[in-house]
C-alpha cells in the first residue's frame, strides 16, 4: 500500500479529495465507514476463496481458503442476498452528509454496489445478479473453474498440491450446487436459448476427458514436477477427478441435453419472467447510469456512423476503396500478409510481437501518467484445453506484486488475430488499459474492499478508453492499417450498444443481431455469432465498455474546458485511477473535485 501522502502529492483529484474541508462529525462517521467496509471485505474473503486466492490473501490465518471454493446452493444464495441486505442497512445508517473526500467517494461507490445487488435480489428469484442463467455457454464453474486452478491456484509447495486436490473436490461439489439452482430456476420457466445449451455442452465434453488426457490434472502434475515437488499428484488427482468431478459434471450435461426439447431460439431476456424490467435494470447496473435501452440504441447508431465515416477514409488511405466499411473489413480479416502461421512457433511470434508493443508503450507511459503501474506485465496464450470456449481477458496480479497480470490471449487460430487488429487489443487488455489501472488501483490508499472490487462500466470504460489514448500518443502516425484495427474494435463496441439493445429490448432474433454486428465491424459470421451468443447471456455488459468511454471523454473535456493551460493530462488520469473504480456517477463527482482543486 502507498504512504497516503505520497499518494496525494501526485494526483490532483486525490489532493482535493483527501483535503476537503470536514464537518464536526465527520471523523466518527469515518471511522464507523472504515470499520463497515473492512468487515464487509472480510465478508467477502469467507464467502468467495477464489478472490483470496486472486489477491495473493489466501496465507497465514487464511490458508484454509486455499483448499476451498465459494458455495452455490440455493441456501447459500439466500444468505448473500441477506447479507447484502444487512450490509446496505448498516452502510446507511452511517450519516453521509459529514463525510468528505475520499470517505465520501467510498461511500457512494460501494452504497451504489449493495443498492444494485439488493434491488436485483429482490425483484428476481432467479439467476444471480445480471445474469439470468446458472449454466450457459461461458457461465458455470465447468467452464471457470479449470481456469482459475491453472492460472489462479500457484503451485510451489506440497501443500499447494494438497489444496489444489481439495478444490478438484470443492469443483464436483460447486457442480452440484449450481445443478440445484439450474433446476430451481428451470421450474419458473428460465431455460437458457438453445444455442448457449449447445455452446455449454460441447465446451463440457472437452472438459469430459479420459484422465490421462484432462487439462485439470496435467496442470497439477506438470507444475509439481517443474517445482521439484515430490509425491504422484496425477495419481492423486485422477483419484478425485474419476470419482467426483467427471460425475458431477455429468450430471449437469444430462440435466442440459433434457433441456434440448424444451429450449427456443430467442436470444433476448424479454422472454423470461419479467424479462424487460429485468434488462432495463441490468442495463442501468452493468452501466452505472440511469440511461435507458432506447437511449442506448441510439447513441450506438449515432457512434457507429462516426466511426465508419473515419474507417472509410483509412481503408482509402491504404487502398481499399470499393464496398461498405464492414465488408473492407471482412477482406482485411482475410489478408495473408498480417495473418501469422497457424502454428505453436506462429502463435509464439505474435506473443512476441506483442511483447514488444508492451515495451515500446511503457517508455510513453510517464508523459500521460504521474502514478505508473509496479507489478509486471505478461502475455500468455490460453492453454488450448479450454480456448475453444475461452475469450481473450486479463487477470490483475497479487495485491504483493509477487504474481503477474495476465494479459491471456486466445490463438486457437491465428486468422482471428491478424496483427493489424492487435496492437489496439493489447493496449486494451495490458497498458494503458486494464493492467495499468487494475495495478494502481492495487497501488492506491484505499480500502481494501475497493481496491479489491470495481464496476465493469468504469473498467472497460477505461480500457476502451485506453484504445483511443494509444491512437491520441500516435502510436499509428505512420500505420493506418494498426489505426483500422483501433476503428475496428471501437465499431465494434459501438455495436454492441445496438444489437445488445436490439436482442433484449426490441427482440431481435440471434441472426438478426449477427448479421447486423458483422455488417457494422466485419467479422465473420462466425465470430459475430460468438459475440451475439455472450450478450444474449450476459445482458447490459456489452454495453458498459462504450458507455463507460464516452464518459470518460466527455469528463476530460469538461476538465480541460473548465482549466485552460492549467490542465495536466497526467493529473487528470491519476484523478480518476487513484480514485478507484467506482460508479460513473461517483466518477462525475471525482472530477468535479479535482477541477475544483486545479482552480484554486
Amino acid at each position: 500500500m502507498l504512504n497516503r501522502r505520497n499518494v496525494l502529492l501526485t494526483a490532483g483529484a486525490s489532493v482535493a479529495l483527501a483535503g476537503a474541508a470536514k464537518a464536526p462529525d465527520a471523523p466518527g462517521a469515518e471511522a464507523r465507514l472504515t470499520k463497515a467496509l473492512d468487515d464487509v471485505f472480510a465478508q467477502s474473503l469467507d464467502e468467495n476463496p477464489e478472490l483470496a486466492t486472486s489477491l495473493g490473501l489466501d496465507t497465514g490465518a487464511r490458508a484454509s481458503a486455499k483448499s476451498q471454493l465459494h458455495k452455490s446452493s440455493l441456501a447459500d444464495l439466500a444468505r448473500n442476498k441477506r447479507q447484502t441486505a444487512e450490509n446496505l442497512a448498516r452502510l446507511k445508517a452511517i450519516p453521509r452528509k459529514p463525510l468528505t473526500g475520499m470517505a465520501a467517494v467510498n461511500y457512494d461507490s460501494v452504497l451504489y454496489d449493495l443498492q444494485s445487488q439488493d434491488r436485483i435480489a429482490r425483484r428476481f428469484a432467479y439467476g444471480s445478479g445480471t445474469a439470468p442463467y446458472v449454466l450457459s455457454q461461458i457461465d458455470g464453474a465447468y467452464s471457470s473453474v479449470p481456469d482459475f486452478l491453472a492460472s489462479q491456484h500457484t503451485i510451489e509447495t506440497a501443500a499447494d498440491c494438497e489444496a489444489y486436490v481439495a478444490r478438484l473436490g470443492e469443483f464436483a461439489r460447486l457442480m452440484d450446487d449450481e445443478l440445484e439452482r439450474a433446476r430451481h430456476d428451470i421450474g419458473l420457466g428460465v431455460i437458457p436459448p438453445d444455442f448457449a445449451i449447445a455452446g455449454a455442452l460441447g465446451q463440457m465434453k472437452v472438459l469430459q476427458a479420459a484422465p490421462e488426457q484432462s487439462s485439470l490434472i496435467a496442470s497439477l502434475a506438470d507444475r509439481a514436477r517443474a517445482k521439484g515437488v515430490a509425491g504422484d499428484w496425477a495419481a492423486r488427482a485422477t483419484a478425485v477427478y474419476s470419482a467426483r468431478v467427471l460425475p458431477a459434471l455429468e450430471r449437469q450435461m444430462a440435466l442440459l441435453e433434457s433441456l434440448k426439447g424444451k429450449a427456443v431460439h430467442d436470444a433476448g431476456v424479454w422472454r423470461l419472467p419479467g424479462g424487460e424490467a429485468f434488462y432495463t435494470m441490468a442495463l442501468q447496473t452493468q452501466t452505472t447510469t440511469t440511461l435507458t435501452p432506447v437511449e442506448v440504441h441510439r447513441i450506438g447508431l449515432e457512434v457507429t456512423a462516426e466511426l465508419t465515416a473515419r474507417a472509410d477514409v483509412l481503408f482509402r488511405k491504404i487502398g481499399m476503396s470499393q464496398g461498405a466499411v464492414g465488408e473492407r473489413y471482412g477482406a482485411l480479416f482475410k489478408d495473408p500478409k498480417y495473418i501469422y502461421p497457424n502454428t505453436d512457433a506462429g502463435k509464439a511470434k505474435e506473443i512476441a510481437d506483442l511483447n514488444l508493443l508492451v515495451q515500446a508503450m511503457q517508455k510513453r507511459l510517464p508523459q500521460y501518467f504521474g502514478m505508473l503501474p509496479k507489478t509486471p506485465l505478461e502475455i500468455r496464450r490460453i492453454p488450448p484445453a479450454t480456448e475453444a470456449g475461452a475469450s481473450t481477458h486479463y487477470t490483475n496480479g497479487s495485491l504483493d506484486g509477487t504474481r503477474p497480470g495476465i494479459y491471456w490471449l486466445n490463438l486457437r487460430d491465428t486468422g482471428e488475430a491478424p496483427y493489424w487488429d492487435m496492437p489496439t487489443t493489447t493496449f486494451h487488455e495490458g497498458i494503458p488499459g486494464h493492467h495499468l489501472q487494475g495495478t494502481l488501483q492495487q497501488q492506491a490508499d484505499l480500502p481494501m474492499l475497493r481496491k479489491a472490487g470495481g464496476f465493469g462500466a468504469y473498467i472497460e470504460g477505461w480500457a476502451l478508453y485506453s484504445e483511443q489514448l494509444a491512437q491520441e500518443m500516435g502510436v499509428y502516425a505512420t500505420d493506418p492499417a494498426g489505426e483500422l484495427g483501433y476503428i475496428h474494435d471501437a465499431l465494434l463496441r459501438s455495436g454492441r450498444l445496438v444489437v445488445d439493445t436490439g436482442i433484449h429490448a426490441l427482440r431481435w432474433s440471434r441472426e438478426k443481431a449477427v448479421e447486423t454486428l458483422s455488417g457494422i465491424e466485419g467479422d465473420p459470421i462466425a465470430l459475430a455469432g460468438q459475440e451475439i451468443e455472450r450478450y444474449s447471456v450476459n445482458p447490459g455488459q456489452a454495453c458498459s465498455y462504450m458507455v463507460g468511454k464516452l464518459t470518460l471523454l466527455r469528463l476530460r473535456a469538461k476538465a480541460k474546458a473548465a482549466l485552460g493551460p492549467r490542465f495536466d493530462i497526467r493529473q487528470f488520469h491519476d484523478a480518476v485511477l487513484l480514485a478507484g473504480s467506482m460508479p460513473l456517477t461517483v466518477l462525475e463527482r471525482v472530477v468535479d473535485t479535482y477541477i475544483t482543486a486545479r482552480r484554486t
